[in-house]
């Protein structure tokens, strides 16, 4: 895709730098020498991985389709499993990854207003995501407090967002989509031996280090290629729920007569055992809500085979409910069920905080009611109730965790309109996914798009759930490929003719 005018379409005798434009790029050239000499000379990690993420990202400028594949292999292959084997502060050069995002985020953007015409047969769920892109700028510096409150919010809320919009208005060729679900399926197999390795070799690590820290469950490290720190926690419901959203797709594609059951059952085995080697609860909800999505229509067109559908999702639901209790040998089933209402819907704290799921949108109700309108309708500024790095907002209320959940920290940092534009992309999405399936000819185009509309729920599970589709790189270019995936379909498919699977 061309990004500017071919030169020979310049009158004759045009140069195409002229002194003052050489002079600039001189200028350039001699600073980033001069830049790159110093965070070499530095030996920090973390500047390294920015500044190799800089370079790289502007040599992959007319490349888009090779920077996605590298933002796909290192966002989750390798960004999440630095903390495990090396300490926080050289972790943190995975921040590489998201400025190749952003790179691609500018190449896209700058193809948007050069070529106008990128922009059609766009859906309206990819508006309200820019929508809600711009609203979260506009509203911080209205009410601005400090640049590194809000450069680190910025950095945590969209540096997946590139995949979306790239996917949207970039020229990607189907052979390109095609490999890059490949790729996803090979992700997905390879969270079993991970978990694995990190089940027989790092828990056992973890467990000795309980003495000195009792609030440490040293199974959370077992979180596949997802993120998890040896001393810390671990993305392990987010590696969970990928493998459960890649269950969603196979079965719609053998439901579409598109994948043979015996390959269904030579695959399945990789994706379902890891849902049963650690302690994730959320399992139990979002297994049985996968497949009422996926199959609900056929809870009254083909009533038997919905049936058979729902009574393998309640096996594995229990069998993952007993797994639980058997992995944790702490309580019974009864009494797990009571102290997990406890922490998540009743009054006790959640973790070391006073609030907990449901008491942190009351506590917000509450602290942000009418007595404060403004603050009530557009927040206080990205990043003002992040804890970890001391928000302004956060600080007002210690230890309370009142950004324990991405609905709560929505709600606090863009307000009750930043909220509602939010689930807006989560049901216009759902909307055109549903559109799709029924304008569509092709099987595995239907198949995909019923599978991106099971996972919508699951996504909106995950607002009052965890914080992950705010500030887990691993899990938000899962969530910004699978939407920025629908996009693509929209666009290229949603009057295309019969044609063979892919």
């Amino acid at each position: 895709m061309p990004y500017s005018a071919p030169i020979q379409n310049f009158p004759s005798g045009t140069t195409l730098f002229g002194p003052g434009t050489t002079a600039l790029l001189f200028a350039s050239l001699l600073f980033g020498a001069v830049a790159f000499g110093l965070v070499a000379a530095s030996a920090n990690p973390v500047l390294f991985a920015i500044a190799l993420g800089a370079l790289v990202g502007t040599m992959l400028l007319a490349k888009p389709s090779w920077n996605i594949t590298l933002i796909l292999a290192l966002g989750l292959l390798v960004a999440g499993l630095l903390p495990i084997w090396f300490d926080a502060y050289t972790s943190k050069a995975s921040w590489g990854v998201s400025l190749l995002t952003f790179t691609l985020l500018g190449a896209t953007l700058f193809t948007l207003l050069s070529q106008p015409e990128s922009a059609r047969n766009t859906p309206a769920f990819v508006w309200l995501a820019a929508l809600f892109f711009l609203y979260a700028i506009a509203t911080t510096l209205l009410q601005w407090y400090s640049a590194p409150e809000f450069l680190g919010a910025f950095k945590r809320y969209f540096q997946a967002s590139g995949l979306l919009f790239a996917l949207t208005w970039l020229r990607i060729p189907a052979n390109n989509i095609s490999r890059w679900r490949s790729f996803l399926l090979v992700v997905a197999l390879l969270q079993l031996p991970f978990a694995l390795y990190e089940l027989i070799y790092l828990v056992p690590i973890r467990q000795r280090f309980v003495a000195f820290d009792p609030g440490l469950v040293p199974i959370d490290i077992v979180s596949g290629t997802f993120g998890g720190h040896l001393y810390g926690g671990g993305a392990n419901a987010e590696m969970a729920t990928f493998l459960i959203l890649v269950l969603g797709f196979l079965l719609a594609r053998f439901r579409e007569k598109q994948l043979r059951l015996k390959r269904l059952l030579l695959i399945a085995p990789f994706l379902l055992i890891p849902l049963f080697l650690g302690e994730t609860k959320i399992v139990v909800i979002l297994l049985p809500m996968l497949f009422l999505v996926l199959y609900r229509r056929e809870l009254v067109s083909r009533p038997h085979y919905a049936i058979i559908a729902l009574v393998v999702a309640a096996i594995l639901t229990f069998s993952a409910a007993t797994a639980y209790v058997a992995v944790t040998k702490k309580q019974s089933l009864d009494s797990l069920i009571e102290t997990t209402l406890r922490y998540n819907v009743y009054e006790k704290g959640y973790g070391g905080n006073y609030l907990n799921r449901t008491t942190v949108l009351t506590f917000w109700a509450d602290r942000q009611g009418a007595h404060n309108p403004v603050s009530m309708l557009l927040g206080n500024g990205l990043g003002s109730s992040h804890d970890g790095t001391n928000g302004h907002v956060a600080m007002e209320y210690p230890r309370h965790g009142i950004g324990l959940t991405a609905a709560s920290t929505i709600l606090w940092d863009l307000g009750a309109f930043g909220a509602l534009l939010f689930l807006s992309i989560l049901l216009t999405a759902w909307w055109t996914a549903d559109k799709l399936q029924q304008k569509t000819q092709q099987p595995w185009v239907r198949a995909d798009a019923a599978a991106i509309q099971a996972s919508l729920p699951i996504f909106a599970v995950y607002l009052v759930y965890r914080l992950a589709l705010l500030e887990t790189l691993s899990f938000q270019i899962v969530f910004s490929s699978l939407i920025g995936y629908l996009a693509w379909l929209h666009r290229n498919h949603s009057q295309a003719p019969f044609g063979r699977p892919e």
